[in-house]
Parts: C-alpha cells; sequence; structure tokens
C-alpha cells in the first residue's frame, strides 16, 4: 500500500513530464514500426516471389533479431551518434523480422486458384496483387505490424541509455535512487499499459480492416467485377 501511495504521489509531482516521456516512447515505437513497414512490406512481397531469395532475406533479419538490444544500440551509437534517431532505427531493425515473416507467409499462402482466376481474367500482377492477393493476405500482415509494434515498446526503454528518453528515464532514475521501486514502477506500468493498448488497438484494426471471414469474399468480389 505504501509503494502504491508512492507511485500514486510521483505521478501527481511529475504528471507533466511522465507524459512527456510517454509520448516520446510511443512516437520512438511508432516510427520505429513504420519504416520497417514502409520496407518490409514490399520486401516480403519480393521474397514471396522469389522463394530462394527468402531464405537469405528471413535469415539475416533472424540474425539481426538474436542481437542484444544493449549491443545494437552501442554499435549504432558510434555510427549515428547519440538521440532519438539511433533509436528509432535499431527499433526498425527489431521489427524487420515479423513484418517480413507475415507479409511473405501472407502472400504465400493465397489461394492459388483466386490467383488463376484474376490471371484468366486479364489481371496484370499488379492488379492481382492489389484486389486478390492483399485482401487476403492483410489480416497476417496486420499480425506482424501488431507483433513488432508491441515488442519496440518494450525495447525502446533502454534508449535512455543514450539520452533519447522515453519510459526508460524514469526507469533509470528509480534504479539510481536509494529506495527507487515506486519511480522504477512509475516508469514501468505505463510502459506495460503501452505494449497492452496498443496490442488492443492493432487488434481492433486487424477486425476491422481485414477480418478472414470478409478478405476471401473481397476478393471474389474483386474478380467478379
Amino acid at each position: 500500500m505504501k509503494t502504491i501511495n508512492e507511485i500514486l504521489q510521483y505521478y501527481s509531482q511529475n504528471a507533466s513530464y511522465v507524459w512527456e516521456q510517454f509520448y516520446r516512447h510511443f512516437l520512438m515505437s511508432a516510427y520505429g514500426v513504420l519504416f520497417a513497414a514502409i520496407v518490409g512490406i514490399p520486401l516480403g512481397i519480393l521474397i514471396a516471389r522469389h522463394y530462394k531469395l527468402s531464405v537469405w532475406v528471413i535469415s539475416l533479419a533472424n540474425v539481426i533479431q538474436t542481437i542484444p538490444a544493449l549491443a545494437m544500440l552501442a554499435v549504432l551509437m558510434l555510427v549515428m551518434g547519440l538521440g532519438t534517431n539511433t533509436v528509432v532505427f535499431a527499433l526498425f531493425l527489431y521489427s524487420l523480422l515479423p513484418i517480413i515473416k507475415n507479409t511473405y507467409t501472407g502472400i504465400r499462402h493465397v489461394d492459388h486458384t483466386l490467383l488463376e482466376s484474376g490471371k484468366a481474367m486479364g489481371m496484370t500482377k499488379f492488379q492481382v496483387l492489389r484486389m486478390v492477393e492483399l485482401p487476403l493476405a492483410m489480416s497476417v500482415i496486420m499480425a506482424g505490424l501488431r507483433t513488432a509494434l508491441v515488442i519496440t515498446i518494450g525495447i525502446a526503454t533502454i534508449g535512455t541509455f543514450i539520452g533519447a528518453g522515453g519510459l526508460g528515464d524514469i526507469i533509470l532514475r528509480g534504479t539510481n535512487a536509494t529506495d527507487g521501486t515506486a519511480i522504477i514502477l512509475a516508469g514501468a506500468i505505463p510502459t506495460a499499459l503501452m505494449a497492452v493498448i496498443a496490442d488492443i488497438g492493432m487488434g481492433w484494426i486487424e477486425r476491422k480492416l481485414s477480418p478472414n471471414k470478409n478478405s476471401q469474399s473481397t476478393a471474389q468480389q474483386n474478380l467478379a467485377s
């Protein structure tokens, strides 16, 4: 009970600071995933077309994923210096694997009957991709984006070590304090809440944007029109 009171007291005394770091933390995570989506989705589509290339690309993304976050930041810091851009680039790298892999999986598992129907109707490759493959694969792609966002929210906390700010700043302050349990929790709780809210929000978007029960009908309607 004492700890809870201390957490609430910290929030009341530092509300603007906590909100600023919360917002900063979310932006770093969101930008990392956004840039990864811009690169990863087209790359996933490309390797779905070229199976031999997929082995190398996914293996490379797997290697990146296994590098410890602190080690990654240390290396990038030597090249890019301190600050937010370095953290965003690290989050971009960590987001690539789920986005590329899910895009590749989603495109590869599209029903070939629908693809052949589209080609038989005279659709170009781009039209088949836009009107058939992407609608059917969208739920899988969104699941990859959802996973990437939750991962980056957790990793972004260590951005404080290179001066990027975020909720990791509050956690670090707690570790440096004599009795900083409440301060550590004051930073950890919003981080966990952000991850949960992001997961629920992306799940809702996934269902509304491209639910599985409607994806196939949408693609079939596109073929019929």
